[in-house]
């Protein structure tokens, strides 16, 4: 008898990697046929789709709620697209920049901090040329940063955190951050928000996220298959 798709939220870390463990080796089309969801063709139109039905699938409950996706554990997961060499295929979104609420004053009582405290990181093929249903889900790892990796963040943070500030939000590219992003996040470039120009005056602007680089992220999965060894 299969497990019901959703499954009850895991109530500890062995728990939910017990459920990767099944799904890993697994194609998403198969995963999907056990939750009765059907895949998409492509993503272009539902880029979040991987992601939610592996959330479903091992039991998130957050969803929408500005908490971590496994609330009782204070996990988040995030799914990672890999080349045919396994490496991460892009940037990793971890959440909105408050421009409108305001930064927070340091970087302990950040919301982006939070959600990196413990993070379950979910492999997925992502090679354009296979076929979303076709695509494999891999050996999952659950990370907190260490004093290195925090360091970085922190650093990153302060940075651009210090640009906007000073009104320099359409100054910040993607190319700024050692390890920590801030890019354009909506889901065209209609969607607006309100910001702080150069001379203290509201601006109206394209809503921000902040994305982990993927040097990064490769780094993560690098050190935990080694240690795994």
């Amino acid at each position: 008898m299969k497990p019901p798709c959703p499954p009850p939220p895991p109530q500890d870390e062995a728990e939910l990697l017990e459920r990767t463990r099944a799904i890993a080796g697994l194609r998403l089309g198969a995963i999907a046929e056990d939750c009765a969801i059907a895949v998409p063709q492509d993503l272009r139109r539902q880029k979040g789709w991987v992601g939610q039905l592996l959330e479903q699938v091992l039991g998130a409950d957050a969803r929408s709620l500005a908490e971590p996706d496994f609330r009782a554990i204070g996990v988040e997961m995030k799914t990672l697209p890999l080349d045919a060499r396994g490496r991460p295929r892009e940037s990793t979104y971890v959440c909105t920049v408050p421009l409108e609420e305001g930064l927070e004053a340091n970087w302990e009582s950040t919301w982006i901090r939070r959600k990196l405290a413990r993070v379950l990181w979910l492999p997925v093929e992502a090679e354009p040329q296979l076929p979303l249903a076709e695509r494999r889900v891999g050996n999952a790892v659950i990370w907190s940063p260490n004093e290195e990796e925090e360091a970085l963040l922190r650093r990153d943070w302060e940075e651009l955190s210090e640009m906007i500030c000073m009104g320099q939000l359409e100054q910040i590219s993607a190319r700024l951050g050692t390890v920590l992003q801030i890019r354009p996040k909506a889901a065209n470039s209609r969607v607006r928000c309100r910001s702080v120009g150069a001379d203290g005056e509201a601006i109206v602007t394209n809503p921000r996220g902040y994305y982990l680089r993927p040097a990064f992220t490769r780094q993560i999965l690098e050190r935990h298959y080694h240690t795994a060894r």
